[in-house]
């Protein structure tokens, strides 16, 4: 299961929106919507988590580029949102580079290879190898809001929660959730 809202920051405090994510393809659509929620170039944070599995927190500041965190890498790579969120860049691939079945001619062998190869390495097998498991991204992405890079490593099951509750949003999110 998956949650997912945005955090607008105002002169006010935090305010929370829930978010429907089904109509964002790229972390620039994401992005979008991020700025969207603030109109005054606030900071805004979009927060998404599976149940257990991996989070991960989008940081926009106005038309500042957007910083990411992602819990796992590899969890993400099989959710269609956390594939949003893992970009070339942040696994520190070249764009273009090939993965995923790209490399495989039609017999599932790679290309230039005769097939007759006994290993028990896959295509989906390969292609999940190259996403890191553990964190990628930005760790200081909420240093100067009151959750050190230490303390964004350490967090797992309620992670959105502890994150809330450091920057005194925690009421904000759970009326969203």
């Amino acid at each position: 299961m998956y949650f997912a809202a945005l955090l607008a920051r105002t002169e006010d405090g935090w305010e929370a929106s829930d978010t429907e994510l089904d109509d964002v393809e790229t972390l620039s659509d994401l992005a979008d919507l991020a700025r969207e929620a603030s109109p005054d170039e606030d900071t805004v944070l979009v927060l998404i988590e599976q149940e257990d599995a991996w989070f991960g927190v989008v940081r926009i500041d106005g038309e500042d580029d957007p910083r990411i965190y992602v819990s796992d890498a590899a969890a993400a790579a099989r959710s269609s949102y956390g594939e949003i969120l893992l970009t070339d860049e942040l696994l520190g691939r070249e764009p273009g580079d090939e993965d995923d079945l790209d490399a495989l001619d039609l017999d599932g062998t790679e290309d230039g290879e005769d097939g007759d190869d006994d290993s028990d390495e896959a295509g989906p097998a390969a292609t999940a190898d190259a996403v890191p498991h553990g964190p990628v991204g930005d760790p200081g992405v909420l240093d100067d809001l009151g959750v050190s890079e230490k303390e964004l490593k350490s967090l797992s099951a309620d992670a959105l929660t502890e994150i809330a509750e450091a920057l005194g949003a925690s009421e904000v999110l759970e009326t969203v959730r």
